[in-house]
């Protein structure tokens, strides 16, 4: 699964738009060395952002659990995401990356001190061609000792370590546990499966972020009259599952076409996934 390159960045910060990345954090800056940063991604193309007043509204949330206090409200981070949206193509195909981040404070980062900051870039959806996975040996944390909870920066070196042992053994993405040792989610992705002729995903334990692309693809297929099963999931019913798909903001749902040595058809329950997401997006 190739990552596209980013094209044109625009950056608000310090309450102004400016072309590019700007540098931000300085060296003292609580967030740059205790990592006091929450952030959210959402999709722009074609017109739309589909969610995307959730994503403001959950960065706002995930700035709480870290002790950030957002100078904004999440409907003005969604005015302001859609003011960098307007300022590309209409049909750009975009991330959109608000963030929010401590400059202050000792250990416990200061909130009075949180600042609010977004990136909006060109970003191609990748192609759904698919990709592969293999198990990692690498867990997700418990939300006893990490703040799983929250989209915090300080959870994605755990998720690169996963990532990079992967690619080291020639696959495109993980397969990361839990604590109890269930299967808990891709790296990066949130894991659906098709066992027994019925939609099956990790349930959302505390472990992994409840993603947003997630909750509306199971609401969609439930809609749609398929069963959707959120349970304790061991490795090894992967292994004999007939489909395996992801959702996440990044493709947004795509096929894993390989897990181990085990090839993997581009099912229809996949497939019905993504249409009725992308149906969903275009309404």
């Amino acid at each position: 699964m190739a990552k596209a390159r980013a094209g044109k960045v625009i950056t608000y910060a310090d309450g102004r738009w400016r072309n590019g990345s700007p540098a931000i954090l300085s060296a003292k800056s609580h967030a740059m060395w205790l990592a006091s940063v929450a952030f959210d991604g959402a999709r722009a193309f074609g017109g739309v952002a589909p969610d995307l007043d959730r994503h403001c509204a959950r960065v706002v949330h995930s700035g709480a659990i870290l002790g950030l206090c957002s100078p904004l409200t999440p409907g003005e981070i969604e005015s302001l995401a859609w003011e960098g949206i307007h300022r590309f193509p209409d049909r750009a195909q975009l991330y959109v990356c608000p963030m929010l981040y401590a400059e202050s404070g000792f250990v416990v980062p200061d909130p009075q001190s949180t600042h609010f900051a977004m990136a909006v870039y060109e970003s191609p959806l990748p192609s759904d061609e698919g990709f592969s996975a293999c198990l990692s040996s690498f867990r997700r944390p418990a939300k006893d000792m990490a703040p799983t909870e929250a989209k915090a920066s300080c959870l994605y070196p755990n998720v690169a370590r996963a990532s990079r042992e992967a690619a080291s053994r020639g696959f495109d993405a993980a397969v990361v546990l839990d604590p109890n040792g269930n299967v808990a989610e891709f790296g990066y992705m949130n894991l659906f499966f098709v066992g027994d002729g019925v939609v099956q995903t990790p349930a959302a334990n505390g472990t992994f972020l409840n993603g947003i692309t997630r909750q509306r693809v199971i609401g969609l297929l439930r809609t749609a009259g398929v069963e959707v099963v959120e349970r304790a999931v061991d490795f090894a019913e992967l292994l004999a599952a007939t489909e395996v798909f992801a959702t996440g903001n990044y493709g947004k749902v795509l096929p894993c076409t390989r897990l181990e040595d085990r090839t993997l058809p581009v099912g229809p329950v996949y497939r019905q996934a993504r249409e009725l997401y992308f149906a969903f997006a275009a309404a």
